[in-house]
């Protein structure tokens, strides 16, 4: 596609935007629709510009905020340089691979092993490539960035992709930051969640593992998170774990929100207010996005611990109430909920032969403190 047909005559309200143009103009299968059951077994298409099969995940929801790409990269090989203007979050679905990174410059190049459910940064202005360290079978990454946004603000892909502009070199910055992350303290914890505070860095080797955890104490079932803040970067997230047999409250948010499950078995429940309810089932490596402002609510019906790794739209799409008073019309409490919400877990989890451990007083008390035993699950 020309760059003419990436700069259609424009109508006021249009909800096609100037990404939506260009991955049209790339060839490769663009995949829709509320939930992706599996990030590891989606149809990819060859992207010749790029020399690698690819695919875009583009969930109601992310429209014109949010982007997610598949990668696969055969055994053995490396994925063409790419210098790419925009931070870009990378999650490893499967395999194990190295990325280096480098400035223009600068000779100096930085490298870093991953593997499966690795998560880490490419930083904005440097150039990249990624390499799949097996010889037996194929690699495959998800990529998360605001380029929809970027390319509302500048309709002009090449002024995101191998741009000639040449920042500072960002190596002393990023060097030690592929090795550990760090956890920063907050002055005082947030009011409403109850966190010490949030992991700065720009490498997670393993998320199915991350144990350094803090109660979420807001959102029920005994679940712990972490929160994630990305070095020199707007770019934050959050992965929250869960017991088997429980559920956390409904709550909703802004668009462009990414959730992709690490580990665990169970489904999640969606619905603008007032309107249909949308079953999405999940497992390992679903993806999921809530629409802006619509209810949902996680279950984990799966015998062990669920996992699930929300990778987050800028602040201005946060989209709930800052201020705890003004957090309940953002979710809803055990005792308000739809009846038939605690009704379908309990069947969901009879054709697996168990029953719920929600406690019975969660029902009727708002104030209902969640044992620690029962969220060291």
């Amino acid at each position: 596609m020309t760059k003419a047909a990436l700069k259609p005559q424009r109508t006021m309200w249009s909800k096609t935007f100037t990404y939506d143009y260009w991955m049209e103009s790339t060839g490769i299968p663009i995949h829709t629709g509320f939930f992706i059951d599996d990030l590891r077994t989606v149809a990819l298409g060859w992207w010749e510009e790029r020399q690698c099969m690819s695919a875009f995940i583009q969930l109601l929801g992310q429209e014109g905020v949010s982007s997610t790409r598949l990668t696969e990269i055969p055994a053995g090989a490396s994925t063409r340089p790419l210098k790419f203007a925009l931070d870009e979050v990378v999650y490893v679905l499967d395999g194990r691979g190295l990325t280096t990174i480098w400035y223009d410059n600068s000779s100096a190049k930085k490298r870093f092993e991953w593997q499966q459910h690795s998560m880490f940064m490419l930083p904005h202005g440097c150039h990249h490539q990624l390499s799949n360290m097996q010889g037996g079978k194929p690699v495959r990454l998800l990529h998360y960035s605001y380029l929809p946004l970027a390319l509302s603000a500048v309709p002009d892909p090449d002024y995101f992709f191998n741009s000639p502009y040449s920042g500072p070199d960002g190596l002393s910055n990023q060097e030690a930051l592929y090795s550990e992350a760090k956890l920063v303290q907050m002055p005082q914890s947030d009011e409403g969640l109850g966190l010490r505070g949030f992991w700065y860095g720009n490498f997670f080797p393993d998320m199915q593992a991350w144990d350094k955890l803090d109660a979420n104490v807001r959102r029920g079932a005994g679940g712990r998170s972490v929160y994630i803040q990305f070095p020199d970067s707007e770019v934050t997230a959050h992965m929250s774990v869960f017991p088997a047999q429980t559920y956390k409250k409904a709550h909703r948010h802004g668009p462009g929100r990414a959730i992709v499950i690490p580990a665990g078995e169970g489904y999640s429940i969606m619905w603008e207010e007032g309107q249909e309810k949308v079953v999405c089932p999940w497992h390992e490596c679903s993806m999921l996005v809530p629409p802006n402002r619509w209810f949902h609510q996680h279950f984990n019906a799966g015998a062990s611990t669920a996992r699930y790794l929300a990778l987050h739209p800028p602040m201005q799409f946060h989209g709930h109430a800052e201020k705890i008073e003004d957090r309940a019309k953002d979710q809803i409490e055990y005792p308000d909920e739809d009846p038939w919400i605690r009704k379908k877990f309990e069947a969901e989890l009879a054709t697996r032969g168990v029953q719920s451990l929600m406690p019975e007083e969660a029902y009727s008390n708002r104030d209902y403190v969640w044992s620690k035993a029962m969220g060291k699950q």
